[in-house]
């Protein structure tokens, strides 16, 4: 099972997810962004490769796409929260956007 992220690694690995666009969900321990693409090709396209990462790593993550928007939720339900898995998931996604 996955350790939960300790409080020193929740400042030092979130601060830059969160200068990224990134924020704590309202009610669980998870992070959530939004990511907005030209067009619904564009959205479908990161999910394409989002998903094929995800089941590589056997890390799946929470999403709902309307369109261009691709809202994505990440936790660690095995650890009831944030694991360095989201983190490192969140980091790859961020870099499919940017390459969308």
């Amino acid at each position: 099972m996955t350790d939960l992220l300790s409080q020193d690694e929740r400042e030092t690995q979130l601060a830059p997810l969160f200068a990224n666009g990134w924020t704590l969900h309202e009610t669980s321990d998870a992070i959530v962004k939004t990511f907005v693409f030209k067009d619904f090709i564009a959205a479908f396209g990161f999910m394409t490769q989002a998903a094929l990462r995800a089941e590589k790593h056997n890390h799946h993550p929470e999403w709902r796409n309307v369109y261009n928007r691709v809202e994505v939720t990440l936790t660690t339900h095995e650890a009831d929260g944030l694991t360095t898995s989201d983190i490192t998931l969140a980091l790859t996604l961020d870099k499919f956007a940017e390459k969308v």
